[in-house]
């Protein structure tokens, strides 16, 4: 305290003692701090001081309606930045979950539900369900071990059709431009005895393995050691493409220090100059006029995790649960419901740290 707030306690007969975080304040005790401090600003984003309720304030709100894609009686479908998480808990406020919760309720008495996950690093589509009806059908959807539906012939087509395709950029290049990853994966405990890690179940001689299946396709040339590649997974499981493009192709994806810490310990920023793969000639890396080297991208000293899912198609589920409560009331179908597609498919652009990365290397992409 001040010299003059000193002369007060004095005057007053009250004691200055400064106290310490484990000191036990007695009854009628007083706290004075001092007006700096009292009469600071509290941003807007903590306007709402997370709590058991978890309630987002304004601005998140904002937020996250912006991030909605799409919107229909079934289902919402967003594009979730980077490292904002899908799943949360009392310490977590900001997480997806909470945050749709309360921000995307719409005319409905309940906020949607997750019915599919992305890491924290990733970003791309993300799925949810917005009544019992719609997640039933969509966690079935997303159940590996599903079986084949007699609904419809036209639903069985369409879950058919589903699949979901993930852009990354990796380190190095695949030996094969293209190719399907079958390669079982399991969970393995560090030395610490907390820390979990998914690896590669042959190599960890475990029994408790779950299929994993990757199709790849590499989408041009290597570029100062990184290659764009494709992702469609036929399973969905955790960490399923950093794991098979750290372990089975040995190409880490640019940013994820998890599977890719021992390529990332070599990682040096991507020059302005580089070589034509051709014909041996420099050339400078597209850059367009105006763009900020922005951090997280391959200019960056510690770029952000390059995984984005980009393109999704899955069944019309909104059509479907009418058609299907119709036919089993043995009601006529309504020509305007039977004229909506039967799929949906949604592309989501790529955040900014993976949009200067693409923009500074797709001259050569094929």
């Amino acid at each position: 305290m001040s010299p003059r707030t000193n002369r007060f306690h004095e005057e007053v007969g009250t004691v200055n003692v400064q106290l310490k975080h484990s000191d036990v304040m007695e009854v009628g005790a007083r706290v004075y701090v001092p007006v700096s401090v009292a009469e600071c600003k509290i941003s807007k984003r903590f306007d709402v001081i997370p709590s058991g309720t978890l309630y987002p304030n304004a601005d998140e709100i904002e937020y996250l309606r912006r991030l909605v894609k799409y919107k229909d009686s079934a289902i919402l479908v967003l594009n979730k930045p980077p490292k904002l998480p899908v799943k949360g808990n009392l310490s977590v406020h900001n997480s997806m979950d909470a945050l749709a919760a309360a921000a995307l309720t719409y005319d409905y008495d309940e906020g949607p539900k997750l019915v599919h996950r992305l890491d924290r690093e990733s970003s791309g589509l993300l799925l949810m369900g917005r009544s019992r009806e719609s997640i039933s059908y969509l966690q079935w959807l997303f159940n590996d071990g599903r079986k084949a539906e007699s609904l419809s012939e036209d639903w069985n087509d369409a879950c058919e059709a589903m699949y979901q395709r993930y852009w990354a950029l990796v380190i190095g290049l695949p030996k094969q431009k293209e190719g399907l990853i079958c390669t079982p994966l399991t969970k393995v405990l560090l030395n610490d005895g907390k820390t979990e890690r998914v690896v590669l179940a042959h190599n960890s001689c475990l029994e408790a393995a779950q299929e994993a299946i990757t199709e790849y396709r590499v989408l041009g040339p290597t570029i100062n050691g990184c290659s764009w590649i494709e992702l469609r997974p036929h399973t969905r499981r955790k960490h399923q493409l950093r794991v098979h493009c750290a372990e089975a192709l040995g190409t880490p994806i640019v940013g994820d220090y998890k599977y890719g810490w021992f390529v990332h310990k070599r990682w040096k920023q991507m020059p302005r100059v580089d070589f034509e793969p051709t014909t041996g000639e420099p050339y400078k890396l597209r850059r367009p006029e105006g763009l900020d080297v922005q951090k997280g991208s391959v200019l960056s000293k510690v770029p952000l995790l390059h995984l984005h899912c980009r393109e999704m198609v899955l069944p019309n589920i909104a059509k479907f649960i009418v058609l299907h409560k119709q036919q089993l009331g043995g009601y006529r179908v309504n020509p305007e419901h039977d004229l909506k597609p039967d799929v949906l498919r949604f592309v989501a652009p790529m955040p900014s740290h993976m949009k200067i990365s693409w923009n500074l290397m797709s001259s050569y992409l094929v």
